[in-house]
């Protein structure tokens, strides 16, 4: 994950990357990619689903799951886990704050 880190250059941000090699925390947030598609025909088992958290003091705010009937491991549309869609939930929650 460090290496990850630092190719996305990510350094000393407020971004934590974290690995998962037994899938405890893909299991325990229901992430697990159970579709046949990517698990049958490509492999991908015990992977997790693409998603983004928000969390604040170890308290989720927010999650995003990029994934649909046509599109169970997300990557056709991505969207909803990317940058720019999570610095507007994390804008709109900030604000409620206010």
């Amino acid at each position: 994950m460090q290496a990850w880190g630092k190719d996305q250059k990510v350094g000393l941000s407020m971004l934590q990357l974290m690995g998962d090699p037994k899938g405890d925390l893909t299991k325990a947030l229901d992430m697990e990619l159970t579709h046949p598609g990517p698990t049958e025909e490509k492999g991908l088992w015990g992977r997790c689903k693409r998603h983004a958290i928000y969390a604040e003091n170890g308290i989720i705010r927010a999650i995003q799951i990029a994934e649909g009937p046509d599109d169970p491991a997300g990557d056709a549309h991505p969207e909803p886990t990317l940058a720019d869609t999570m610095l507007e939930i994390i804008d709109k929650i900030q604000k409620k704050k206010e």
